[in-house]
């Protein structure tokens, strides 16, 4: 048998892979519950659970998000400020792109491990490697150019798609979700609601 002929039936022979990343990780919808001045995230463990990751570790990088500080209660948390679903799920979409999906194949079959001191985040599925760097809190100074206000309008770049479907521009520190915008293109965003680093616009 020659090299040509073994290598279409090696190829025959893979499981097909019969969807994107996004059919294969089905995460629940983020339950959030004003409490006062506080806002609970009530299945923070169902959650963790969907990403396998532990639930602390989801806690801590939703904090930092959304630019608060909070307390973690096993499969609850709880973060100071009002905060919407819509908020909490953008978190959680950081969180996915930057802990659970593998730069390379795009798939979420990762373990997020500690080598050398690195926090580092391995792909099952094709063996790609990252580390995962951990981000600081911003103190230098925004220009003009990076900040945004609520009911302002800008024209930004659409540079990445999120989990439910909408456009994700970034302008200076902020993560901005447009829905109806589409990778690649540069739209005028009306900026309606900012909560921390995440911002959230319609398309104008």
């Amino acid at each position: 048998m020659d090299y040509e002929s073994s290598l279409d039936r090696a190829i025959d022979a893979l499981p097909e892979r019969t969807g994107t990343e996004e059919r294969r990780l089905r995460v629940p919808d983020p339950a959030g519950e004003t409490d006062g001045a506080f806002t609970r995230l009530t299945n923070l463990g169902a959650i963790a659970d969907a990403l396998s990751r532990e639930p602390e570790h989801v806690h801590r990088a939703i904090q930092r998000e959304l630019g608060t500080a909070g307390q973690f209660d096993g499969d609850r948390a709880r973060y100071n400020g009002s905060f919407t679903v819509a908020d909490f799920d953008a978190a959680i979409e950081k969180y996915i792109e930057e802990f659970v999906l593998c730069s390379e194949c795009g798939l979420p079959d990762t373990r997020l491990t500690t080598e050398d001191g690195v926090d580092m985040l391995r792909c099952t599925a094709c063996g790609a490697f990252r580390p995962v760097e951990k981000q600081k809190r911003q103190t230098t100074t925004q220009t003009p150019r990076d900040v945004i206000e609520e009911g302002e309008t800008y024209e930004v770049e659409i540079t990445g798609t999120g989990r439910k479907g909408d456009g994700v521009a970034e302008r200076g520190k902020y993560t901005i979700f447009v829905p109806g915008a589409r990778e690649g293109e540069v739209v005028s965003a009306l900026i309606e609601s900012i909560s921390g680093s995440l911002a959230f616009a319609r398309k104008v």
